[in-house]
């Protein structure tokens, strides 16, 4: 299982703790995404720069967040524009921003069998064998990324949060205390990158700390963004909604029949309209389809169906379960880093650490809070 590391206290004593606990695995991610930005063209430096143009966009969506990235530097003692970038890494990562892809990189892109990232879904209580809201992902990403990944499970005097990201950034797939749970897909649209905005992987951080899912589209609906990414959000109460996010705005996407499932591709017509094409061997729709079909073919959904959906390999290296393409380039090789179930009113999260077809999942707990012990009452 990844590190958990354990955090309270005012924001930069909170970033300082996890920076020291986190230090070595910061290391693993500076030196994953250095190398990464390299084969894109882009040297360290010049990405540390292009980092700090965002430091504007996080203080104007919360200061405290600013504080944190600033304690995890100090704690781990790497410099606030490594952490600052590894925070901005989708903003950053080209073909989207700030310049074309280097040649050598898009021409190994195109030869890829599939760059498609991450299948993510919700459940409702009406449909949930628990009566209880489900949410569910395959983060796939470089599998090198897999030796940065921690678990944070943090008190922040407000409200309490377990999620589980790359070390170093403030969050990524998580819950809180009030039972509002948040997934991450990475999308593309043709106005990725022409202005600095407010990084996904701070958003999410930021969304953990709402209430309810209308608390979080009010919140999202009214930021500007650098990238396309879709967040899938749920809460204990039963709304679920997907937010695709772009430079050109912001969709919302509803569930239907209780469930909605979300991949790499816009299902808002209007964000779908500027949407980069993908390439040919894109899995996003496939993938989507193998989900809305898996569970529309049971009446209750349970933790294990979502751990078997996946698990799911009948598509072989584009499948819902990511495994590694021996013949792709370390840079190029996508693969399911890690796996999650959450039970958004128990506070618990099962967590497979690697491929998920090839290991247990293993639940990982935010212990129970008053704010959750409170009845939540399922919307009709």
């Amino acid at each position: 299982m990844f590190p958990l590391i354990e955090l309270s206290g005012s924001p930069f004593e909170r970033g300082a703790a996890y920076g020291r606990a986190a230090r070595e695995r910061i290391g693993v991610s500076i030196a994953s995404y250095r190398a990464l930005f390299a084969r894109c063209g882009l040297d360290w430096s010049e990405v540390q720069a292009l980092a700090g143009r965002y430091a504007g966009p996080i203080r104007e969506l919360d200061a405290a967040l600013f504080d944190e990235i600033e304690g995890i530097a100090a704690g781990s003692g790497y410099g606030v524009a490594d952490i600052l970038a590894l925070n901005c890494r989708t903003e950053l990562l080209p073909p989207s921003f700030p310049e074309p892809a280097h040649e050598t990189w898009l021409a190994a892109a195109r030869r890829a069998a599939d760059l498609g990232e991450c299948t993510a879904i919700a459940v409702g209580p009406g449909r949930s064998a628990t009566g209880g809201a489900l949410l569910a992902q395959n983060w796939d990403w470089l599998g090198t990324q897999r030796q940065a990944l921690v678990l944070i499970r943090a008190q922040t005097g407000s409200t309490a949060y377990l999620t589980l990201t790359e070390a170093g950034m403030l969050a990524k797939i998580g819950l809180n205390e009030r039972g509002l749970g948040v997934c991450l897909n990475i999308l593309r649209s043709r106005d990725d990158g022409l202005r600095p905005g407010v990084p996904v992987h701070v958003l999410l951080r930021r969304l953990l700390a709402c209430e309810r899912v209308g608390e979080a589209e009010a919140l999202v609906g009214r930021l500007r963004y650098a990238a396309s990414s879709n967040i899938l959000c749920a809460d204990a109460a039963g709304s679920i909604a997907s937010f695709e996010l772009s430079p050109a705005g912001a969709g919302v996407v509803r569930a239907e029949g209780g469930v909605l499932c979300h991949t790499n591709h816009f299902l808002d017509p209007a964000l779908a309209a500027g949407e980069a094409a993908p390439a040919e061997s894109l899995s996003s729709r496939p993938r989507l389809e193998r989900a809305r079909a898996f569970v529309a073919s049971r009446a209750r959904l349970g933790p294990q169906d979502l751990q078997a959906l996946l698990r799911d390999e009948s598509d072989g290296l584009s499948s819902v379960c990511r495994r590694p393409d021996p013949q792709a380039p370390w840079y190029l090789r996508i693969e399911s880093v890690a796996s999650v179930v959450m039970e958004l009113a128990r506070g618990a999260m099962h967590v497979a650490p690697d491929v998920p077809s090839r290991c247990d999942y293993l639940e990982v707990a935010l212990e129970r809070q008053p704010a959750l012990a409170q009845a939540l009452v399922p919307q009709a």
